[in-house]
């Protein structure tokens, strides 16, 4: 269940372990005629950037380029009550040091020739802003706020909505 209050208290602390707990986000391309594409995060909050694995011929590596482009990423929480859109820059970055940092058994396993595997590079994607989303999952609070406004002027209280900037 997403805490609305820790949406209101520490937005930002609260996406990056959005981020961290996220399997897949969705990643634009600076080219904008692409569709976004699932692609697992690797964060590094030291830096407030997040990284990605990814193959050098792959349509968004040729998109992203020599200078990089404007983006999109966006998380969905696992329970359905926490969305954030992110914009940010992104740029091709291949760093030994992040390849070492992020370098798992399931990264491992998209290269056959493992860290040395000429066709491996990296995306570095650092956001500018964001915007969230947080809801409840009770189903008991949910009901009371619309069963409240139907019969009232008030507009359901179901969730919380704010943006930050890094």
């Amino acid at each position: 269940m997403a805490d609305i209050q820790k949406t209101r208290n520490d937005p930002k602390g609260q996406l990056w372990e959005a981020i961290e707990d996220s399997h897949a986000v969705m990643l634009g391309s600076p080219d904008h005629t692409q569709h976004m594409q699932p692609m697992a995060p690797m964060v590094a909050r030291d830096e407030e950037a997040i990284w990605f694995f990814t193959k050098t011929d792959t349509d968004l590596v040729e998109a992203v380029g020599d200078s990089g482009g404007l983006v999109h990423l966006c998380v969905v929480g696992k329970d359905h009550d926490y969305h954030a859109c992110l914009r940010g820059h992104l740029t091709r970055h291949m760093d030994q040091a992040h390849v070492d940092r992020f370098w798992s058994p399931m990264v491992e396993a998209w290269y056959e020739q493992g860290k040395d595997d000429p066709r491996m590079t990296m995306l570095r994607f650092v956001p500018a802003d964001a915007e969230i989303w947080a809801s409840t999952d009770s189903t008991l609070k949910f009901g009371w706020e619309i069963a409240r406004a139907n019969v009232s002027s008030h507009e359901p209280e179901v969730g919380y909505k704010t943006a930050i900037t890094f």
